[in-house]
């Protein structure tokens, strides 16, 4: 190309230029953002760390930023305003692992700012944050990473190509079993402020509350105004991979009921997220997904060690009369993918079944469906920043996951009715309650 060509073509379109230039020089060193240090963003940077050169970090708790820039000599810019760090002309990658109701606006800006992502799951907080993320994916072609590893885990690939090729024969139903991460917890009452938070820029689009350490950090998890609960945090990676087994990772459940139990139910200023919840999902090729909190599982997080009793009644209600007798059976979080000729159950473990302890005597073909290889997150994302090919978790398929996931929670929140679901045109059927669901009001000047 000609100098003025170039120079031309550099001006009309720098981040496409620079896209190139990644995809060009292996050697060249990516430089790497984080946004959100908290224990899941220092693990993601480090892992990252190995691909680039990290040139910035920011965090609304200063005192994170600090403290991941210590990890790398002090050689990051460290920032407290996100907004600040994407004009960091150093900034070709951005890594996002806040709390769940900054994910799709932080992504979103990333992109919009030239930067590919690497965003951790959820993915987003409402199913209409995921239609705005996949516009933006689609119109800026970003490279868009979701931080569900499982896709990169040998156990899940192998199941899903097990349910893919046929050894479980046609499949009939599929459980999607969480732990029991307990929610009991408050009230909480006001504190002051730590010096190195900035408590208005961390409530971000959420709703103004008074400031307790409860709100903040791992168990930001268990408040609604933040996030989806268990439904959407574990919720997201499991129900991630039900869907890749079942072949249904670009659309939805035509119908899906749900019941929760919230262990603080009416009690101002406690977690108020379900900790036990029961979904059943219908989908158009006849398999039915449920979806649902193991009892027996109990997953000590957060500090919190109390677990309230559950009753028969309660049981009862929540999972109703028809549920499948695998449920009773089960003790334990993963996926179970049943057939009319054998059924398999993965975690992050092993996966158990007969169709997998005949794999090494009667292996799949040559010819059979295979999930894309790879045992690295991190590096299939950097990889394809390099390459422009899609990575294995995008935008498209993940929007499509953790919607269910919403969905589940629509469906509690509106006392347990069952909602029929428009996959294609992702609106209701019946329910113009639902409907304004699908959205959250957002607080300004944080609005999306």
């Amino acid at each position: 190309m000609k100098r003025r060509n170039f120079l031309q073509t550099f001006l009309a379109a720098p981040l496409v230029v620079r896209a190139a230039v990644l995809a060009q020089s292996p050697n060249d060193r990516i430089g790497i953002a984080l946004v959100g240090c908290g224990g899941m963003g220092t693990g993601d940077i480090r892992s990252a760390a190995r691909f680039g050169e990290v040139v910035a970090v920011a965090d609304a708790d200063f005192a994170h930023a600090e403290n991941v820039q210590k990890i790398f000599d002090g050689k990051p810019a460290a920032y407290q305003d996100y907004r600040k760090l994407l004009e960091n002309k150093d900034v070709d990658v951005v890594i996002q692992a806040t709390p769940d109701h900054w994910h799709t606006k932080i992504n979103i800006d990333a992109m919009l700012a030239g930067k590919d992502v690497y965003g951790e799951k959820p993915l987003t907080l409402t199913i209409a944050e995921g239609q705005k993320l996949c516009r933006v994916v689609e119109e800026t072609q970003r490279v868009f990473q979701t931080g569900t590893q499982q896709r990169s885990t040998p156990e899940f690939q192998t199941a899903v190509e097990l349910v893919r090729n046929g050894r479980l024969g046609t499949l009939q139903r599929v459980i999607v079993a969480l732990p029991w991460c307990s929610m009991l917890g408050g009230p909480f009452t006001e504190q002051p402020v730590p010096q190195s938070l900035d408590w208005d820029l961390y409530q971000g689009q959420a709703p103004v509350r008074p400031y307790y350490p409860q709100r903040t950090h791992s168990i930001f998890r268990w408040w609604y105004e933040y996030t989806g609960g268990m439904a959407t945090d574990w919720g997201n990676h499991h129900i991630d991979i039900a869907h890749w087994g079942m072949d249904v990772e670009n659309t939805g459940p035509v119908s899906v009921e749900a019941r929760g139990l919230f262990p603080n139910a009416g009690k101002a200023d406690c977690f108020n997220t379900p900790d036990r919840f029961y979904s059943e999902m219908k989908y158009a090729n006849g398999v039915t997904l449920y979806f649902y909190v193991v009892l027996s599982d109990q997953f000590r997080f957060g500090g919190i060690d109390t677990y309230p009793e559950t009753t028969a009644e309660e049981k009862a209600w929540l999972w109703g009369k028809d549920y499948p007798p695998e449920l009773d059976e089960n003790t334990r979080n993963g996926i179970m993918f049943i057939g009319d000729k054998g059924r398999i159950f993965v975690n992050r473990g092993a996966v158990y079944g007969k169709p997998a302890e005949q794999l090494p005597e009667n292996p799949l073909p040559a010819n059979a469906w295979k999930v894309k290889p790879g045992d690295d997150h991190m590096k299939n994302f950097f990889d394809c920043v390099r390459s422009r090919e899609e990575p294995v978790s995008p935008a498209r398929i993940e929007h499509r996951s953790v919607s269910a996931c919403h969905l589940t929670n629509i469906s509690i929140r509106l006392g347990g009715v069952k909602l029929q679901w428009d996959a294609e045109k992702e609106r209701f059927v019946n329910s113009s309650e639902a409907d304004a669901m699908l959205q959250r009001e957002q607080r300004a000047p944080y609005t999306i």
